[in-house]
């Protein structure tokens, strides 16, 4: 095993599938000391025997993030179990049905404000709490959508657009403390995100206006291209990055 990590107790949400399991898989073969959270108990655990098979440290927690008790109880149980909180990676996330905000729903937009925004925010207070003096590292993963208003409905641009402000009011805030906190604003990946919404309820609307958009993606990214950059923001090579917004688009926002 590699030791980028190493020493170092390491938070990820949403880390059933997708980017998520990219990151607790990586971070845990660097050294990592590793939480996974998900509310998908049985995709977690199949997280924490792929980590514990190779003989990296992993714990997995379910987890609602939209509920504040929960994502308070799964940073704590990161304590618990390792004993300190080094990093933090908010990564939980869900999609909306591409409504503008004339055909938005109040329950899918509650949902996706839900978990998108109150869920870093919930986890972020908690973690820097835990934290303390010893400082750490807080990654969001944001989105195109967070910089523009083509790649989704208003509910999920919306809560991207939080995402980005938050990850700034933290950096400014809490780095004199030794807490960084950064982004990577997120293009084209090819994950399970479309298993958060219902297809056939997707606005058609909506979807002729994004498409236009669509067409200018220049690649698709796998998970794991986003964990190599996570990788490197939680590491103590980037304890000089703070309040940045780093892209991992192939380039879709130079178009």
């Amino acid at each position: 095993m590699s030791s980028r990590l190493a020493g170092k107790v390491a938070v990820v949400t949403g880390a059933g599938s997708g980017m998520g399991r990219a990151m607790a898989v990586r971070f845990a073969a660097e050294g990592a000391s590793v939480l996974g959270a998900d509310w998908n108990e049985e995709a977690l655990k199949a997280v924490v025997d792929e980590v514990t098979a190779v003989g990296g440290t992993i714990k997995g927690v379910k987890t609602n993030v939209a509920d504040r008790a929960q994502v308070e109880a799964m940073v704590q149980a990161a304590v618990d179990a390792f004993g300190k909180l080094d990093v933090l990676v908010n990564n939980a996330g869900v999609m909306d049905l591409n409504q503008g905000v004339a055909e938005l729903d109040d329950d899918l937009y509650r949902r996706v404000m839900g978990v998108n925004v109150d869920g870093p925010t919930f986890a972020s207070r908690a973690a820097i709490k835990a934290m303390g003096e010893d400082g750490g590292s807080i990654l969001n993963i944001a989105s195109v959508a967070g910089v523009g208003g083509g790649a989704a409905g208003a509910a999920y641009t919306m809560s991207k657009h939080a995402v980005i402000g938050l990850t700034r009011n933290t950096a400014f805030m809490y780095g004199p403390k030794g807490i960084t906190c950064n982004a990577i604003i997120v293009g084209a990946v090819a994950t399970n995100i479309m298993s958060s919404i219902d297809p056939t309820k997707l606005d058609q609307y909506g979807m002729s206006r994004s498409q236009r958009y669509y067409g200018l993606i220049p690649a698709q990214l796998q998970a794991d291209d986003i964990a190599n950059l996570a990788l490197f923001l939680v590491s103590d090579e980037a304890k000089m990055v703070n309040g940045a917004l780093v892209a991992a688009d192939g380039g879709w926002r130079a178009a």
